[in-house]
């Protein structure tokens, strides 16, 4: 039985094929069962902030475990309290700022979306969320998820959240005093690395604000300094009245967060919430370790330098399949001229390099946050030989075209 059979024999099928058996990894590469090298430029979608066995990690790890793994909330341990503090500081939230602990994105997203409900009650049943917006997965978070066909075979949603697009002009249209919260993401990083319009955070804020509306912003993959500042938010110079957060933060260790802000903060009460596995020592302890290695390191200012030095890589590859790059910091999004982004992940995979495809349009690149020049060097290397084996195919499928008629919509290179 070779490893595929394994996979659709035993694993649910909701991941569809995986694309490969890896069995270690270090830095920004990983490995295959058969040796193979890859040059990982997804750290798990957003969540190796260090990279792969980094070593204050794979230390806080050990030395956790070897002490206190797990306690139940109805106690508290210095490391949970210890991530608290820290999360409140590097988010602004000030003495009032309150932290719940869960596991993942989609927990803190379902924490979120209760805040809304008590801040709402029965006076404010709407919640205001983005079209094509990503939220999560599970039955609430899916129905803040403004992508329609995620949503349709599970209908009906838990009922009250609108989507609406993302101007200013449609959020002053939708907002009215019935609103408990309005949910955004700082880049919508599953439609394809898609930032908000300029100035629509500073606007979200005063108009929720003038009607009494919480604004909770999704920094589960913009979190954590991929952007260049720890929280995307900041970029606007707002306060928002909640924000969640995930992925990055634990450096692969599962952990995600509420953290809440002023007046949102004193929404929960005993027994509206919960989690059994949230906070607990060990993943706070890595979580701690981790967030203190990014400050160490000046990874946010990494994140914002090699983001600056990956776009300017990209645009330099002379490719007609290449539209452009978007995004900010190490969240970015390379836009194609054609819809032929699996296959590019695809032949990037064969020549070395990990990278994911969101839409049909765009590759995602979200490298670990320690890369450096010889990373990017790599990347740039890989990536054009992918480019290349893409191109090749198109002009098999259409003989007697050249690489420049692959075609490039007018306006298209960024």
């Amino acid at each position: 039985m070779t490893w595929q059979e394994d996979a659709g024999r035993d694993l649910v099928r909701s991941a569809g094929d995986r694309l490969a058996l890896l069995a270690r990894g270090e830095g920004s590469y990983v490995w295959d069962a058969e040796d193979k090298r890859y040059l990982d430029f997804l750290a798990g979608i957003a969540v190796n902030s260090l990279g792969h066995a980094h070593p204050v990690f794979v230390e806080a790890v050990s030395r956790q475990a070897a002490t206190l793994a797990h306690v139940s909330n109805y106690f508290a341990t210095e490391p949970q309290l210890a991530l608290a503090a820290t999360l409140k500081r590097l988010a602004g939230t000030g003495d009032a700022g309150r932290v719940y602990f869960g596991n993942s994105g989609a927990e803190a997203n379902e924490a979120a979306f209760k805040l809304a409900r008590l801040h709402g009650g029965a006076a404010r049943p709407r919640i205001l969320a983005l079209k094509d917006a990503f939220h999560g997965r599970t039955m609430g978070t899916l129905a803040l998820t403004g992508k329609p066909y995620m949503q349709e075979p599970f209908l009906p949603m838990t009922p009250g959240v609108e989507f609406v697009d993302s101007t200013v002009a449609a959020l002053e249209e939708a907002m009215d005093d019935r609103v408990a919260a309005l949910f955004v993401e700082p880049v919508k990083g599953e439609a394809g690395v898609i930032e908000l319009p300029e100035g629509y955070l500073r606007a979200a804020r005063e108009i929720t604000a003038r009607h009494g509306a919480l604004l909770i912003i999704d920094e589960i993959q913009t979190g954590a300094g991929r952007t260049g500042a720890w929280f995307a938010f900041q970029h606007e110079g707002i306060t928002p009245d909640a924000i969640t957060v995930a992925k990055g933060i634990g450096g692969g260790f599962p952990i995600g967060a509420l953290i809440t802000y002023g007046a949102a903060s004193e929404l929960f009460y005993p027994g509206t919430h919960g989690s059994t596995f949230g906070g607990n020592p060990l993943g706070s302890a890595v979580a701690s370790a981790v967030l203190g290695e990014i400050e160490r390191g000046d990874l946010v200012a990494n994140a914002a330098q090699r983001g600056e030095q990956l776009r300017r890589a990209v645009h330099g590859i002379d490719s007609a399949l290449i539209a452009g790059c978007r995004g900010r910091g190490l969240l970015l999004g390379i836009a194609l001229t054609h819809p032929v982004a699996k296959a590019v992940v695809a032949a990037a995979q064969e020549h070395g390099l990990i990278v994911n495809a969101p839409n049909d349009e765009t590759i995602r690149l979200v490298p670990a946050l320690t890369i450096g020049d010889m990373e990017v060097d790599e990347f740039v290397e890989l990536f054009t030989a992918a480019v290349r084996t893409v191109e090749d195919a198109l002009l098999l499928e259409a003989p007697g075209q050249d690489a420049a008629s692959l075609g490039e919509p007018e306006g298209a290179r960024a």
